[in-house]
């Protein structure tokens, strides 16, 4: 893993805080970091809930990158509270793509070994 990894892999281990905030909720266990263009680092959290009201560590980070006015993504990097990295799901996969920002060309990490893909590689029969 290179030097930018390595700063999105520790920005994320240091989000990890898996703990229940009630009997409806956990929170925690996964976090994401993004690196946008302009060399900002967003982070996010995973929200379980009882229901479909939750959200993956990656649209948490997206939705604050969003909110500082940012949508042109490098690099998504997750990590699961074990310290293991692990791709976007499917969902945050299409939230990214509808960024319109050069967003086939987002970076992911695959696995704690460097492995990395294009965001478009993921979505091969995606209708650009």
């Amino acid at each position: 893993m290179d030097e930018k990894w390595m700063n999105l892999y520790n920005y994320s281990m240091d989000m990890l805080n898996p703990h229940e905030v009630s009997r409806n909720m956990y929170v925690g266990s996964v976090a994401a970091a993004i690196l946008t263009k302009k060399g900002n680092i967003y982070t996010g959290i995973c929200i379980d809930t009882s229901s479909s009201l939750g959200m993956c560590a990656e649209r948490n980070a997206l939705s604050t990158m969003l909110t500082n006015n940012e949508n042109n993504i490098d690099k998504v990097l997750s990590v699961y509270k074990d310290g293991k990295v692990m791709p976007p799901c499917g969902a945050c996969r299409e939230f990214m793509m509808q960024l319109g920002a050069d967003e086939k060309n987002i970076e992911i990490l695959l696995d704690n070994n460097g492995k990395t893909a294009k965001l478009k590689d993921l979505m091969p029969e995606y209708p650009y």
